[in-house]
């Protein structure tokens, strides 16, 4: 193949590739080994998943299974194929849909005065843009069965949350205790069969928590916008601020600080999570990887 066209962006410094790709005929079926070769951050551009920018209907013809979560009589024409580092099919990440939408904002894609809405794996997202924050609609959070996560001899107990891709969020003294997390921290496969991303938290003070993240497919990554939800739900819900998903009158705003910058999430009374931060795009280019 000859060189194609890249821009490299970032939410809260979680990074991505983005393959403008809008008929579907420069990448395809997009190879896991080509993502897997971008991603690499010696030997290709680096970053934490590749983001293609395809047409809902292009990428259809490649993989007719992207039509399922897509309801409704107008799908969004734009779809967020994201795919982790490893070159493994993810069905959300929550910081790309930021970056995402900036990106179509950016070249005209889409009209600057109404919200984005982008088709993904998990259904359809809504990001509107106030200056140079997005928010995301993350949809409705689904509570699974409660779980054990280790790293090393050291086991804690943790919420399942699934925001579109399943979540175990476990609670800290300090996030030094998850230790350097260069390997896959332990679970149990019978509650999470396709693996799961895994968020220790500890808290700084009211409403305020930090948190670290080790991104199934990716490793430890400097923030994961789905991870963030999900960390607002279990706490939220440890906190006695959220009863599950019933009805609530207000909603419940948290800080979530993770290592590459600060995100805001809601919880709204009618059960959707909100993810607001920055999205940038930093570099662009062609390449032949």
């Amino acid at each position: 193949m000859s060189g194609y066209r890249f821009l490299k962006g970032h939410g809260t410094e979680n990074d991505f590739v983005l393959l403008p790709d809008h008929d579907g005929t420069i990448h395809g079926a997009l190879a896991p080994e080509r993502v897997a070769a971008l991603c690499d951050r010696r030997a290709g551009i680096g970053a934490d998943g590749v983001v293609r920018v395809i047409r809902t209907a292009a990428l259809a013809e490649h993989d007719p299974s992207v039509a399922g979560p897509i309801t409704g009589d107008e799908p969004p024409e734009w779809f967020m194929d994201y795919r982790n580092g490893d070159g493994s099919v993810a069905e959300m990440c929550g910081n790309a849909t930021r970056v995402f939408a900036r990106h179509l904002l950016d070249e005209g894609l889409v009209p600057a005065d109404q919200p984005v809405r982008i088709a993904t794996r998990a259904g359809v997202k809504t990001v509107t843009r106030d200056g140079d924050t997005f928010t995301t609609d993350m949809g409705t959070p689904t509570l699974g069965p409660s779980s054990t996560v280790t790293v090393g001899h050291q086991g804690w107990p943790a919420t399942n949350v699934d925001m579109g891709n399943p979540h175990a969020v476990a609670f800290l003294d300090d996030l030094a205790e998850a230790g350097r997390l260069l390997e896959e921290p332990g679970y149990d496969p019978a509650v999470y069969p396709q693996g799961v991303n895994i968020e220790f938290v500890t808290r700084v003070a009211e409403r305020h928590v930090a948190m670290r993240v080790h991104e199934r497919g990716a490793g430890e990554t400097r923030s994961c916008g789905t991870g963030a939800c999900a960390v607002l739900v279990a706490t939220a819900i440890a906190d006695g601020a959220r009863s599950g998903a019933r009805p609530a009158s207000e909603p419940v705003t948290y800080r979530v600080d993770v290592p590459g910058g600060e995100l805001t999430l809601t919880w709204t009374p009618d059960d959707h999570v909100l993810l607001a931060g920055p999205a940038a795009i930093v570099a662009e280019g062609t390449t032949d990887l």
